[in-house]
């Protein structure tokens, strides 16, 4: 613990006493009534705990506007976007229904949007002209071992005719050729056409290339009969002449196993002025659990997730163009686990932190390192503490972004493991040796961190559980205050509501932190109770909100470009001591790679900011952000709307 937490934690806990003494001074009977309950809301509803730890508030939405929010997403209008979909719900997917929300914090109002697919586990991202693209989403939801009737699995269609492409129908059938079993698919497939494959040397023809499909089919019929063991051949019923010959299937066991998520390849821009969803062209894989990471020329990259048979994508990774709408392959493969944490760096390339939200082979794509998109060269970052635990950690790049400098906080061992790590990493990628070094240790371990970065330089951490899902009641009710200069956390007041997977949180416009979801297993200590999803917002009000009085901003322009300035009006003008400029969130599943705290250059004078926004790219990627001042006591503004072109 910091010297100045020790200080802090001395002070609280000498106010606390003095109460407690005045009320033992009183009779008992009162003060057993007044109850633990009771004491702990009158404690933490005071000015002076407010002014040292800051305060939360639930807020419960009207019952008809409830749902189980799996993302947020920060609109440069100031209303927050909230999507559920499906809400990891299957009756909601069975029947189609589809949810999301938009909620301005300020006004209070809340109003439905309609849902144009399932977008439960889809990924996203902050667009240069404010829209939001989302791309991905549920296909079909799991099924464990025991739920599996028919037996399943992927079937590789290969074409060998290199004239043409065949395209089989959904529902198209398959019967092996030794097992004698008949398979359904359940989607159409493209098989494209053979590549013929010649000689360089003596330009003669050697072989067809077979052109290959992958499509997901299941038994005609339920029950253990129709598994098969081993590896067969499928002659596909309805072909006839060229492509009966040219065109077969190859699938290894078909059994009852448990079938993961599918993903789905729909794309979606989020107009926060019309509040509505706009369709633009599919992805070319289909994605569950993907990250979608700006680019420094505002192109979008698309990464990881489940495809639509439920396999990790093979490394297939893709880019968006806003400008075209289309979507094109990067020129070479790397694979990583579901939502890695992906941020761009000062000079183009990608940091990936090792942080992800599960799903993938544990010896692939696990190590963190620089990743250069263009050569896919990957170099290897060292030093990271428990490598073995960084499935549902989480990574934020530290304010002031200029420093280029990330924290990984807590995370658990791969799958449904119990191991979680209380660490923290820090990295600078400044550093003429880059590598991970521990920072300050959480109390617990914590899977599912939540991280939001705030307008005064420090970063909230709070939330979390100890195990999986918050299996055993797990849930980590406290929450702290990194201070990047000193490399310290101050513990601050503790929330009232659970967080572990499928939450959140991120930073409004008036310098709050809105938390969101909370999705565990149980509900109990025991592991007997289903968990209930968590419907309620909670709002943390940091301390610096509880000063005297916040610097006014205001007037100045809506749009900065890069290496230019902007003029503002404050009559705290001559008080100001730092102005960030911080890029709106995107969050879900621990993962958030929008957000940043960029420091601005300013000059004062009189009532008047004149700040310039930095020249880099890299470093202010086109979009709208948040424009925050400081004073010199740590307070900041509201923020004013400002948008790099």
């Amino acid at each position: 613990m910091s010297e100045r937490a020790g200080r802090r934690r001395a002070r609280r806990l000498a106010v606390g006493t003095a109460v407690v003494l005045a009320l033992a001074g009183m009779n008992g009977p009162w003060m057993y009534r007044f109850g633990t309950e009771k004491y702990h809301e009158y404690a933490i509803d005071r000015p002076q705990y407010k002014a040292e730890n800051g305060h939360w508030q639930i807020v419960q939405f009207p019952e008809k506007y409830r749902q189980d929010t799996i993302h947020a997403v920060l609109l440069h209008t100031g209303k927050v976007l909230l999507v559920a979909g499906s809400g990891n719900n299957q009756d909601n997917f069975d029947a189609k229904k589809f949810d999301s929300r938009i909620w301005d914090p300020v006004k209070g109002t809340i109003k439905k949007v309609p849902t144009p697919n399932d977008l439960f586990c889809t990924g996203h991202t902050q667009l240069a002209d404010g829209n939001i693209l989302i791309a991905g989403g549920t296909k079909r939801y799991e099924k464990l071992k025991g739920d599996v009737t028919k037996a399943g699995g992927l079937m590789i269609v290969h074409n060998e005719n290199p004239d043409r492409p065949v395209t089989l129908p959904a529902g198209t059938r398959f019967t092996g050729k030794e097992n004698d079993r008949t398979f359904v698919s359940k989607d159409p497939v493209l098989v494209p056409r053979a590549k013929k494959v010649f000689d360089p040397a003596t330009g003669r023809f050697l072989h067809n290339d077979p052109g290959l499909g992958r499509i997901y089919v299941e038994a005609q019929k339920s029950g253990s009969a129709y598994q098969t063991g081993t590896q067969d051949n499928y002659a596909i019923q309805g072909l006839t002449g060229v492509d009966a010959r040219n065109t077969y299937g190859i699938a290894q066991k078909l059994a009852l196993d448990k079938k993961d998520f599918q993903g789905i390849r729909n794309a979606y821009e989020f107009d926060p002025v019309a509040e509505k969803y706009i369709k633009v062209d599919p992805m070319n894989e289909a994605r569950w659990y993907p990250t979608l990471t700006t680019l420094s020329d505002g192109k979008v990259l698309s990464v990881s997730g489940l495809d639509d048979i439920g396999q990790l994508v093979p490394g297939k990774n893709e880019i968006f163009d806003p400008a075209t709408g289309k979507w094109t392959y990067t020129s070479t493969i790397r694979q990583f686990p579901t939502y890695p944490a992906l941020f761009l760096m000062q000079n183009g390339k990608i940091f990936y932190s090792g942080s992800n939200a599960g799903y993938g082979p544990d010896n692939v794509g696990r190590d963190p390192g620089v990743w250069d998109v263009a050569t896919n060269r990957f170099t290897k970052l060292p030093g990271l503490s428990d490598a073995d635990r960084m499935e549902t950690s989480g990574t934020v790049l530290l304010p002031p972004a200029q420093d280029e400098r990330y924290m990984v906080i807590g995370g658990g061992g791969v799958g449904e493991s119990a191991l979680a790590s209380n660490r923290t990493r820090i990295i600078g990628l400044k550093d003429a040796h880059p590598a991970f070094r521990d920072g300050p240790a959480l109390e617990k371990g914590t899977r599912y961190p939540q991280s939001s970065v705030l307008p005064d330089d420090t970063v909230l951490v709070s939330g979390g559980s100890r195990d999986y899902r918050g299996r055993g009641d797990s849930d980590i009710l406290q929450a702290r205050i990194y201070h990047p200069d000193t490399d310290t956390f101050d513990r601050v007041a503790d929330p009232l509501v659970g967080r572990n997977y499928h939450s959140g949180s991120l930073l409004l416009p008036d310098g709050r932190v809105m938390f969101f979801g909370s999705d565990p297993l149980y509900g109990d200590k025991a592991d007997t109770k289903p968990g209930t999803f968590e419907q309620r917002i909670e709002i943390y009000t940091p301390p610096y909100l509880y000063r005297d009085a916040r610097p006014s901003l205001s007037g100045g322009p809506r749009t900065i470009a890069r290496g230019t300035t902007g003029t503002f009006t404050s009559r705290h003008a001559a008080a100001i001591r730092k102005v960030r400029l911080i890029r709106p969130s995107a969050s879900t599943h621990v993962t958030d790679v929008d957000q940043r705290s960029v420091a601005l250059d300013f000059t004062t004078s009189g009532d008047r900011i004149t700040v310039t926004v930095p020249k880099s790219r890299n470093l202010v990627p086109s979009g709208w952000y948040m424009l925050f001042v400081d004073d010199d006591q740590g307070t900041p503004s509201k923020a004013q709307w400002v948008k790099v072109p």
